[in-house]
């Protein structure tokens, strides 16, 4: 008998012999006594320790705020309505339908986050909101809209978001890529975006 046979016959027996008992799951509490009141502010200092940073509008409207961000920086890659249709900035829309490999060249990506975690300073990416999983990793730096009302105080919370039940693919991204070699020095940027910035916004109505 070859390995592979006796592979395959371990399996079916194991099969075979397996109680068809569905042992409960365990309930997890969620923590929430130590939860912070302020999750924007608990968010944000979470972000700052992970390398990441927060758009600060400095009292203009968000999106005008965004767009004075990505002015004049190169092509921008965008999967937000917010940016559509602004003939003064290098727009890619981005469709599912496209090239991944076509965002290498983009300078700054946008995309809105379906929420964030105060505990982490992480935001949750799904393929709905990226439309094309590269968008979150191939431009040069990404900016990432976020509903401050779609803050969850840990990840706890996070794991029962429809998100992780409802989607193909989702991803915590926790500021930029961050790699250090042996000497402990570090480098952002290696194997992803080279900076990460959030910008507190809800969604448009409509």
């Amino acid at each position: 008998m070859s390995s592979t046979d006796s592979r395959a016959a371990i399996f079916a027996a194991i099969r075979a012999n397996r109680p068809n008992v569905q042992p409960p799951q365990p309930d997890v509490p969620l923590f929430d006594t130590k939860a912070p009141t302020d999750l924007v502010a608990a968010f944000s200092d979470m972000l700052g320790k992970m390398g990441g940073s927060v758009l600060d509008p400095q009292g203009q409207y968000p999106i005008n705020a965004l767009r004075a961000a990505v002015a004049n920086k190169g092509i921008i890659a965008t999967a937000v309505p917010e940016l559509h249709g602004d003939p003064s900035l290098q727009i890619r829309q981005v469709l599912p339908d496209m090239d991944p490999h076509s965002l290498a060249n983009v300078e700054i990506g946008v995309v809105r986050a379906a929420f964030g975690v105060a505990e982490t300073g992480s935001v949750c990416l799904t393929d709905t909101e990226l439309q094309v999983n590269t968008l979150g990793y191939l431009p040069q730096h990404l900016i990432v809209l976020l509903d401050p009302a779609r803050i969850v105080p840990n990840l706890h919370h996070a794991y029962r978001q429809p998100e992780f039940h409802e989607h193909n693919y989702a991803v915590f991204q926790t500021g930029p890529s961050a790699t250090a070699d042996i000497e402990g020095v570090l480098i952002h940027g290696a194997q992803g975006v080279r900076s990460l910035r959030v910008l507190f916004c809800a969604p448009q109505a409509g």
